[in-house]
């Protein structure tokens, strides 16, 4: 059952996979209870906060288009068209009956993984999240766009896409989970800590957004029991194995979208960078070293790891033979304390958890950059734990170049991967010319040409 326990609250039920059910490894998906009361969300699913429509006829994801005599038009939510049948709660107001392979299945599916997420992120937060749409739109709107190469948290709308495997296999997001909670994520910083385009800001924002989006779906994706277990018992506790923790995004057995666990720097980008989903490796990379230090601290504090076996993780970081040396020596203390693990490995999450929602809580757009992020962890650590983990966080955010260098300046304008700064997040009323220079080169082609 998934962490963020609501049955006895009376919350409703859904199934959900913890990693699309194309991987080898994933299995049944999991029964998780979000804190919708039963009965409270209706076909869709919907429900005060969020609903699920799959339409029929929409061609485009939302955003702005060339329109008559040289103009743009808005194209936004919500969708009126006409829709795939909903998803429908069984008689008790549940939604774990619906069948894998059907259309129902996935709207609830898209439903439940980003509705578990708020739930999670609400728990960290110790408060209720807001949408930064909320004067324009109620309710966020999730859709299906099927055949969009992506997907897209836009100014009141998750748009759901697919993925083309070289097989020619059709990959499903609105089945994985990682990366409905990343498109969650977005949200959750442009209310933070605000949009892009409103403000100059300064180039390590962009990367920042992506990989806070990041931690958003790792730590979520560790309250589901399968994935938890699954990942120790694969890894044994050693979390830069090649596991589902630092793979996410992932569309194939082989292949992901983003690694947590990656060697980037940002020495790498100091004459400049292009993709803000590369620069964001450098912020990803760092949080999850230290993630991993403080696991390490928490198994070495309940006398579950050797010291001497910490510090050898710790010198042979980055080496070659790192797996083949620490590798058996983790599965030898892993078959001696598996609960105990599991429990260091939680209190390492939620530390992570607590700490984003402060560290984010504090920051602000206008200063933002990855320095900003390190000094604004450590007094985050103060308040949480008078400091304990200060030296893990500076070894590791320096180690990255984080607070000694910046990056460059960007080389080439968004395009239209770009998810934190593109006209699906531009502010209805506001005009277009803000966001013209910011439309992907053939929208901008096409409105040149004029009527």
């Amino acid at each position: 059952m998934g962490y963020v326990e609501t049955e006895n609250a009376g919350g409703t039920r859904f199934r959900l996979f913890p990693q699309l059910p194309t991987l080898d490894q994933q299995e049944e998906p999991e029964t998780v209870w979000v804190s919708s009361p039963a009965g409270s969300v209706q076909p869709g699913p919907s429900d005060d906060r969020m609903y699920v429509i799959d339409p029929v006829g929409k061609e485009r994801a939302y955003g702005y288009y060339p329109g008559r005599g040289g103009s743009t038009f808005h194209y936004r939510p919500p969708w009126q068209g006409p829709i795939l049948p909903w998803a429908r709660p069984d008689p008790e107001g549940h939604f774990d009956h619906l069948e894998y392979g059907t259309y129902e299945f996935e709207q609830a599916h898209a439903f439940g993984a980003i509705r578990f997420t708020m739930d999670i992120w609400e728990r960290y937060f110790e408060r209720r999240l807001e949408f930064h749409f909320r004067d324009h739109y109620d309710r966020l709107e999730i859709l299906f766009l099927r055949g969009l190469d992506n997907a897209f948290a836009g100014f009141g709308s998750i748009e759901i896409g697919s993925y083309t495997l070289k097989t020619g296999e059709l990959v499903e997001f609105g089945l994985s989970f990682d990366i409905l909670s990343h498109e969650f994520g977005h949200l959750i910083i442009y209310n933070e800590i605000g949009l892009p385009g409103k403000v100059e800001v300064n180039g390590e924002y962009f990367g920042f957004h992506e990989s806070a989006a990041d931690m958003v779906a790792l730590i979520s994706l560790l309250h589901f029991d399968s994935a938890l277990v699954g990942l120790l018992e694969a890894s044994s506790g050693n979390l830069y194995s090649f596991n589902r923790l630092n793979r996410f995004g992932e569309v194939s057995n082989n292949g992901q979208l983003r690694s947590a666990s990656n060697e980037v720097t940002l020495y790498d980008f100091v004459d400049g960078w292009v993709h803000e989903h590369k620069l964001s490796q450098v912020l990803t990379g760092a949080l999850f070293d230290i993630w991993v230090d403080i696991f390490h601290e928490n198994l070495l504090r309940n006398g579950l790891i050797s010291s001497e076996l910490e510090d050898l993780s710790d010198r042979l970081e980055g080496d070659p033979a790192y797996q083949e040396v620490i590798q058996p020596l983790f599965d030898a203390a892993y078959a001696q304390n598996p609960g105990p693990f599991a429990d260091a490995l939680i209190a390492s999450r939620d530390y992570m958890g607590f700490a984003m929602a402060g560290v984010w809580d504090r920051l602000s757009i206008e200063t933002l950059d990855f320095a900003d992020v390190y000094h604004t962890f450590l007094e985050v650590d103060d308040a949480m734990t008078g400091g304990q983990y200060h030296r893990i966080i500076s070894i590791n955010m320096e180690r990255r170049g984080i607070g000694v260098i910046s990056a460059g300046p960007r080389l080439a304008p968004p395009d239209e991967t770009s998810h934190a700064f593109s006209s699906r997040t531009a502010v209805p009323g506001e005009g277009t010319h803000c966001c013209a220079r910011h439309l992907p080169y053939a929208i901008r082609r096409e409105m040149a040409k004029g009527p």
